[in-house]
């Protein structure tokens, strides 16, 4: 299936339609830093590693790309909405989508309505996409549901080979190279040295991979462990840190540059996404979903698709006035 997807693809095109004109804004891309620069910097703070190759497909050479960033709200949910709910939604505050699109330990794992078709008319009616990849997970996670999906015996073997299944996932979706992928490590038990450790060494490996294939890895986490754990790596100089950080702390008011666990300058500038709220329900244009809401200043994907994918989605008739929880 995946060869057919990637068949598809070729002679694609880019689609980088901006938002609407509201309060969030789509900023230009930022200067590349060398390929040689394979992660945050130590001291005072990483801005995001954004050398990457071009898009013609995983591995493959090119000239430098940076990234697309985007700076506003966003929203994430366990399974990536219909195209009519895309539609309505266009009138809510987001602009922006985290979607799950790969990994053993996603906790909707069918995903039924993401295709490349979705990811290029989402991408077309504004959104701007944040991949969400749920893999393996720290053998001390804190979720009974996830403890199934802990990292094995060898997590450098395992973090190499996770990171190129995202690749490739990312890939057959439409996602091209200098994408983010952000790797999710749920909440694990603070304090377990040689669990943190074990999550290390899968995440390193992990970001290592995904750069190879000209991808930037990001890392989305709890602020008091996955997130903690990491900031003290790069206080440390631990190279093959993730280029951006994605960090939930829910007391329910964005605080995107003033999370405490991490140095002031630390993934800065554009680097940043704070998960301020979640299992939340809002509605728009007569849809209810179930969200997480999400403040960012950071990278987003870049769609390259063939042109035919993008659906004709219908505007509603009509809109019920949104509702806040």
């Amino acid at each position: 299936m995946v060869a057919v997807v990637m068949a598809a693809l070729a002679g694609t095109v880019l689609l980088d339609v901006p938002p609407p004109a509201t309060t969030r804004t789509e900023r230009p891309p930022v200067a590349a830093r060398p390929a040689s620069d394979t992660g945050p910097v130590p001291a005072p703070g990483p801005a995001p590693a954004t050398a990457t190759r071009s898009a013609a497909g995983p591995g493959s050479p090119g000239a430098p790309t940076a990234p697309v960033l985007f700076s506003g709200k966003a929203f994430d949910t366990c399974e990536a909405p219909s195209l009519t709910v895309m539609r309505a939604w266009r009138g809510s505050p987001y602009g922006a989508v985290g979607i799950y699109f790969g990994g053993r330990g996603r906790g909707c794992p069918v995903q039924k309505e993401l295709t490349p078709a979705w990811v290029a008319s989402a991408h077309a009616m504004g959104w701007r996409l944040l991949p969400l990849f749920v893999g393996s997970q720290a053998p001390c996670v804190d979720s009974l549901a996830k403890r199934r999906f802990a990292i094995g015996s060898d997590p450098t073997g395992q973090g190499t080979k996770e990171g190129g299944d995202a690749v490739r996932a990312a890939s057959a979706l439409g996602i091209g190279t200098s994408s983010p992928l952000y790797l999710d490590i749920e909440a694990y038990r603070r304090g377990d040295t040689a669990c943190a450790a074990t999550t290390l060494a899968f995440v390193r490996a992990w970001n290592r991979e995904v750069r190879r294939l000209g991808y930037l890895p990001g890392f989305y986490s709890s602020a008091d462990t996955g997130v903690r754990d990491l900031e003290a790596q790069r206080r440390a100089g631990t190279k093959d840190l993730p280029g951006v950080m994605w960090f939930a702390r829910w007391r329910g008011q964005p605080a995107l540059l003033t999370e405490s666990v991490l140095h002031p300058e630390a993934w800065t500038p554009h680097a940043r996404i704070h998960q301020y709220a979640g299992n939340v329900t809002e509605t728009y244009g007569g849809h209810t979903v179930a969200i997480d809401r999400n403040a960012m200043d950071a990278p987003v994907a870049r769609v390259t698709v063939p042109a035919r994918f993008a659906a004709r989605v219908p505007v509603p008739l009509s809109f019920v006035g949104s509702r806040r929880p």
